[in-house]
């Protein structure tokens, strides 16, 4: 049976891909030490998540390593060799405030922890594909250089922009505000690139938009549609930090990402760069996410916004996702907004329940 090794395995897009993976007939090895609770505090724990995975997939085993002990690492690479079919790399600090809080940490995880892994695989296992989760942040805040315009609910590009089916590759990484998880993500990038490139590993990194889904354990730092849902649900106050509420992002589902990385891990190449997000199928701004959330909740949400910015926070992001489609016909994105935002708000009232 081949492996799958899967990092980050009890976190939103790391369980996605061990379910995926295990279903597929794969022995997955799942890595994951709980660094959410530590970034985020008990309610970001993802413990639970790892647990459920073991009792449920019979062929998941959970190795709780930090990414950045490279012996640690090693070991599950050196026992599965050449027989690991392909290394999903999720794990992450995944916040901008946080890094600034602890940039050794953050810098230790997102940039040597992806370092630790690829040097592993080039080792141990250099036939496997190698899946990175990067980061639209990668890009800084170069998308606030250009021009937007306000509609009633949104800012939007003008029609005549080269960028209005949202950001593709070719947008620099340069010159910009990138935040320390920006530089830190931007690094492990680069690493996963070079590793296709100069080792010829079959690589890929995945720039993601945001990733969303009803297992996401977000906080006020991290997650924005799970912690407006978790918001709504139990009538918590919220606060939207800027551009006045009309900031934009796309979200894509884990579904339609994990059938992504499925995509590639069939047909792989050397160093490949994609966008991947919702796209123009499926991407909302603040207040438009705030007024769908409640009329699904049937809730109203106690919330102010704030004139200040967090530091390389996008006004307007969607992914263009057209590079990737052209290399793998037949993807696309399956579940828009509404869909999105039901499975949260059903997700979050069941566990109010209960």
């Amino acid at each position: 049976m081949s492996t799958v090794i899967v990092t980050g395995s009890s976190g939103l897009v790391g369980s996605a891909a061990a379910a995926f993976f295990s279903e597929k007939g794969f022995s997955v090895v799942g890595i994951d030490n709980d660094s959410r609770k530590l970034f985020f505090g008990e309610e970001a724990s993802t413990k639970s998540t790892g647990l459920a995975l073991q009792e449920k997939l019979e062929n998941f085993s959970l190795h709780e390593v930090d990414i950045r002990e490279f012996e640690a690492i090693e070991r599950p690479f050196s026992k599965a060799g050449e027989g690991i079919f392909a290394v999903i790399h999720c794990a992450a600090q995944p916040s901008h405030d946080w890094a600034a809080r602890d940039p050794m940490t953050d810098f230790g995880i997102n940039a040597v922890g992806t370092l630790n892994l690829l040097e592993a695989t080039r080792r141990h296992s250099p036939n496997a594909r190698f899946i990175f989760m990067s980061t639209n942040k990668v890009y800084g805040d170069r998308p606030n250089l250009f021009d937007y315009e306000e509609k009633e609910s949104r800012w939007s590009p003008p029609a005549a922009s080269r960028w209005v089916d949202g950001f593709d590759e070719s947008l620099s990484i340069d010159d910009s505000t990138h935040s320390l998880f920006g530089v830190s993500k931007a690094s492990a990038d680069l690493l996963v690139q070079e590793y296709g490139r100069y080792f010829g590993l079959k690589t890929a990194v995945f720039r993601g938009g945001c990733l969303t889904g009803p297992d996401h354990a977000g906080v006020a730092l991290h997650g924005f549609l799970s912690y407006l849902v978790k918001c709504v649900v139990h009538g918590r106050p919220y606060t939207i930090f800027g551009h006045k509420g009309k900031q934009v992002r796309d979200n894509i589902h884990t579904k339609d990402l994990i059938e992504a990385f499925w995509r590639f891990a069939q047909e792989p190449s050397e160093g490949a760069v994609f966008n991947i997000g919702g796209g123009n199928e499926a991407n909302v701004s603040m207040m438009e996410a705030i007024e769908l959330t409640q009329e699904i909740a049937k809730r109203d949400l106690d919330f102010q916004i704030s004139n200040e910015a967090r530091i390389g926070d996008h006004v307007w992001y969607v992914s263009d996702t057209s590079k990737f489609q052209a290399a793998y016909p037949g993807w696309k994105v399956s579940i828009g907004i509404q869909q999105i935002l039901e499975e949260m708000v059903d997700r979050e009232q069941a566990s109010a329940r209960a």
